[in-house]
């Protein structure tokens, strides 16, 4: 409600300013205001997307899951680059990154890599980007300079607040302890005991090598957990709802939500929104907003 009364209030301040050009002819004073007028824009278009972002946890801190498809090193290289992707959308974001796991390729990219990201409405955001994401370039790891096509998911889950409970029986779970190792530069810390904890009632398997303590690892290791729990019953609730209301959901978990084209045009195309940006360069740096925001106002009007 401050919010929107500050803006009740600056938009007032604008009108009285107008008034007052109108009546002096003072061009200086009509472009006060219109700067003040595209400002104003720029913050109601934001609290627009905060009055959509009112799900049970999309005020929450984001975990965020990356993973490369078959292909070897062309999707490990993949997945890299979704990575730097999403670390520079959290930067212009001014949000905080913390990384839990992270799986070197053998010779270029990443296997898989689960981070945090805390801000405000981080989840909330973030969940728009589960799916498979695809790439079609010219294979920079191919002599003969063929086209090639390779894929890379991403699952983002809540990072659940401490009062939300989430019951995990200590004989449900196996806690192999492991030292971290391979290229992983200064993403692995070399020196400290890995935790990976599979969960043996549902086979989800995690791990976390990042800390020097054995102790932090295990910590973190179980919010992830707690975390995939969460969103797997909550994805349950979801499918029974959808049976319920007969709908048929084109937003599945797992399906290719969008993809990113640099040979032979260039192209950012999200399936679901139809949405197409010929900037993919600006995409991989992290120039995301217009593809969250699209999908938001997407799922608002559905």
């Amino acid at each position: 409600m401050e919010k929107v009364n500050n803006l009740d209030t600056d938009l007032e301040e604008a009108e009285l300013l107008l008034q007052m050009a109108v009546e002096e002819s003072d061009e200086a004073t009509f472009a006060e205001v219109a700067d003040q007028l595209k400002d104003l824009e720029t913050r109601i278009d934001a609290q627009t997307l905060n009055i959509m972002l009112s799900g049970a946890d999309d005020a929450n801190n984001a975990i965020v899951s990356i993973n490369a498809g078959a292909g070897g090193t062309e999707a490990q290289d993949w997945a890299e680059m979704l990575f730097r992707m999403y670390l520079r959308w959290v930067e212009r974001r001014g949000f905080k990154p913390e990384i839990i796991d992270y799986q070197p390729g053998e010779e270029a990219g990443i296997k898989s890599t689960t981070f945090t990201v805390s801000g405000e409405n981080a989840f909330g955001y973030l969940k728009t980007e589960s799916g498979v994401h695809r790439l079609v370039r010219i294979s920079p790891f191919n002599a003969s300079g063929k086209r090639h096509t390779s894929f890379a998911s991403v699952f983002v889950y809540p990072e659940l607040d401490d009062e939300i409970v989430i019951d995990v029986d200590e004989k449900d779970l196996r806690v192999d302890v492991f030292r971290a190792s391979g290229a992983g530069g200064q993403h692995v810390n070399k020196t400290s005991s890995a935790i990976r904890i599979t969960h043996l009632p549902t086979g989800i398997v995690v791990q976390c090598q990042q800390e020097k303590s054995q102790h932090r690892n295990r910590d973190l290791a179980m919010k992830v957990l707690k975390a995939r729990l969460h969103q797997q019953e909550k994805q349950k609730q979801d499918e029974k709802l959808k049976q319920l209301h007969d709908g048929k959901d084109d937003i599945a978990w797992g399906s290719q939500i969008r993809s990113y084209v640099l040979h032979p045009y260039q192209m950012v195309k999200d399936h679901r929104t139809k949405l197409e940006k010929g900037n993919v360069n600006g995409v991989l740096d992290g120039d995301l907003d217009p593809f969250i925001e699209s999908m938001l106002l997407a799922r608002n009007e559905k």
